[in-house]
């Protein structure tokens, strides 16, 4: 067997790849709720319900999104430049304790600042942090050549550690019971909800907001059709004279400055406070969406909204039916992989020998 071009390019191809990746999860999907002895349109008549049959459905889903979203466009931020950015995770970690340590209530006080310059200095240090936390890798990736892969995935769990140690620290709510969690954040600086008596906060918007500005940049703008080239070539970007560690650099202080916001998102418009199983696992989950929207930002906001539906409808799908809730992500690791090979079988024919 033998993969070979087509010697044609044709669109066509490439926009119907999604479709037959969509077709194909849905059917292996089916497969294995059959398998676990459940009907499978009731099962999926259900999750679609569950994920966006109500307002309270639909707020439901768009919370969980929220997060995703961000930590897509981080993850699609850097990999159009190749910058194969593993630690979302870790940087929404890093960004929810700065978001804390500015505008938590330390000591029952708080900095004392108005909020119309703690709000945006909060949101500031969120993204500083997660910046900083994928500059280093970055540095290691252009002057030692030092696979940014290993570097990001290990700094998730450092961040998980130094999270750890804040949370039995500095950081640590006096009035939690010996529970670990952060300080909370102060109450005017939490998000306000879109729809009364629903959970989803103004984050969606924030999050939407930062997907326009990434297309904006990505299609208008020098940086981005560098990021591009870097991307596409990095040799050839380098012969056409372009400065290809410092677009390294530059993409990895946006990318990981996206992923710290999605932190201060989550506690100021959910949570209010940091504790360790506060996220499970939008970073690595960010890293299937912008693969599935083929690293497009508004992409990335349409399959953030789907992969958070599978995840909420899954859970009235198996109180009702008995199903185990991890077949959700089941599911997205289907969807993942079905994406690939579609989008593979979109550029090559199979050549039988």
């Amino acid at each position: 067997m033998q993969l070979v071009p087509y010697a044609d390019s044709s669109r066509w191809r490439l926009v119907l790849a999604p479709v037959w990746a969509l077709a194909a999860t849905l059917v292996l999907s089916a497969l294995l709720i059959a398998w676990a002895h459940a009907p499978v349109g009731r099962a999926y008549a259900l999750l679609l319900q569950g994920a966006f049959g109500s307002r309270f459905a639909w707020s439901e889903t768009l919370t969980r999104a929220t997060p995703l979203i961000l930590t897509g466009l981080a993850v699609a931020v850097a990999f159009r430049a190749r910058l194969f950015n593993i630690g979302a995770e870790g940087q929404l970690y890093a960004g929810a304790l700065a978001a804390v340590a500015v505008g938590g209530l330390h000591g029952g006080t708080g900095w004392n600042l108005p909020v119309v310059i703690l709000f945006p200095a909060m949101l500031a240090a969120a993204a500083l942090a997660g910046a900083l936390l994928l500059l280093v890798p970055a540095l290691l990736k252009t002057r030692f050549g030092v696979d940014e892969v290993v570097t990001t995935l290990l700094l998730n769990f450092i961040a998980l550690l130094l999270v750890s140690l804040l949370l039995d620290g500095p950081l640590k709510d006096p009035g939690a019971m010996g529970w670990p969690q952060s300080v909370a954040l102060n109450p005017a600086l939490e998000m306000a909800p879109l729809l009364a008596k629903l959970r989803v906060s103004s984050g969606l918007l924030v999050a939407v907001a930062v997907a326009l500005v990434v297309y904006v940049l990505n299609q208008h703008t020098v940086l981005g059709f560098e990021m591009r080239a870097v991307g596409a070539n990095a040799v050839a970007a380098r012969f056409a004279g372009m400065p290809v560690g410092r677009v390294v650099l530059k993409t990895a202080l946006l990318s990981g400055a996206i992923a710290g916001l999605a932190g201060a998102v989550e506690v100021a418009g959910r949570t209010t406070y940091v504790t360790l199983d506060m996220s499970p696992g939008y970073g690595y989950t960010g890293i299937v969406i912008a693969v599935l929207a083929g690293l497009h930002p508004l992409g990335v906001v349409a399959v953030a909204i789907f992969i958070a539906g599978i995840l909420i409808g899954a859970d009235g799908m198996s109180r009702t039916l008995g199903v185990p809730t991890y077949l959700a992500d089941v599911m997205v690791a289907i969807a993942l992989l079905a994406m690939l090979t579609s989008t593979m079988l979109a550029r090559y024919r199979i050549r039988w020998r």
